[in-house]
């Protein structure tokens, strides 16, 4: 069972064919609305994969609120724990401009999310294999958390987005945390290398479409990804983390794991939206062979 405490949002997306400049105003060609959230993409991303999946969260009193509680219901996602907030229910405003995006997140009632919603969910955290976490929820809360599945012995993958709100002090606390390069140099103030040394088997630096690497104790390891054409790469990472969980508690190698998280991000950015391209099992071992 894994318990993923983290964001819940509504993505509004833009697509456009010219990137506006500041203070202009251009046409764009399609507007939609998708199901996101860090928290919620890469539970959708585990429990499509079969992974039993229990929610942490918070949504508004809004339209937005009640379709996301359907979304994850839809999903096999257990929600008891997703609480109404009295802020809206977060947004993330998803341009994307040939096959790259840009976004500005509004957490709304994900700032909500509080030590006392931590505290109620104790249990489940401590039956739990794994717990997934992101930086898209308060960082005391964060903190909190932490504090509370090392207290239980619940190990954590952390996944650092927003990076700027990660503290390295944490560290002890993470068994698996997964930034890509810049938020790790950005939070190590070091280069990739000499920080993967520090976190033998524990730090996994994702490298967008060449891949990832981690530190065995001995040596360097970098597991490529799978060649494939971008659609949308919203949500790639999302599914990296969510696969990664997934294979990670069901005894894959962390080597393994790496890869077989590649080939679910790889299949999940031939399809439009953050969880509109996450993939089904049958898919990745398809594609592993």
């Amino acid at each position: 069972m894994i318990t993923v405490i983290g964001s819940i949002n509504m993505d509004i997306v833009v697509e456009t064919a010219i990137f506006p400049k500041q203070g202009e105003t251009v046409l764009g060609t399609s507007f939609h609305t998708v199901p996101g959230g860090k928290g919620s993409n890469q539970a959708v991303a585990a429990a499509r994969l079969g992974s039993d999946i229990h929610m942490v969260g918070a949504v508004g009193n809004d339209a937005f609120g009640k379709e996301m509680v359907s979304v994850l219901a839809a999903e096999n996602i257990e929600h008891s724990f997703v609480k109404q907030g009295e802020k809206a229910t977060g947004i993330a405003n998803i341009t994307l401009f040939e096959n790259d995006n840009r976004i500005v997140v509004v957490p709304g009632a994900n700032s909500e999310l509080n030590e006392q919603d931590i505290d109620a969910a104790k249990s489940l955290i401590e039956q739990s294999d794994l717990v997934i976490m992101q930086l898209e929820i308060p960082q005391d809360t964060v903190e909190y958390a932490l504090g509370v599945c090392k207290e239980v012995g619940t190990k954590v993958l952390l996944n650092p987005a927003p990076a700027e709100s990660f503290k390295v002090e944490w560290m002890d606390r993470i068994e698996y945390f997964t930034p890509n390069e810049t938020e790790c140099v950005e939070i190590f103030k070091d280069d990739v290398d000499q920080a993967l040394e520090k976190f033998p088997n524990r730090l996994i630096v994702t490298l967008g479409s060449k891949g990832a690497r981690y530190f065995d104790g001995d040596k360097h390891v970098f597991v490529e990804s799978y060649k494939t054409t971008a659609v949308d790469t919203t949500g790639a990472g999302d599914t990296f983390n969510g696969a990664f969980a997934y294979a990670i508690t069901n005894n894959y190698s962390i080597e393994e794991a790496v890869q077989f998280a590649n080939i679910a991000a790889s299949l999940s950015v031939e399809k439009f939206g953050a969880q509109g391209g996450m993939p089904q099992l049958d898919a990745v071992l398809n594609r592993l062979k």
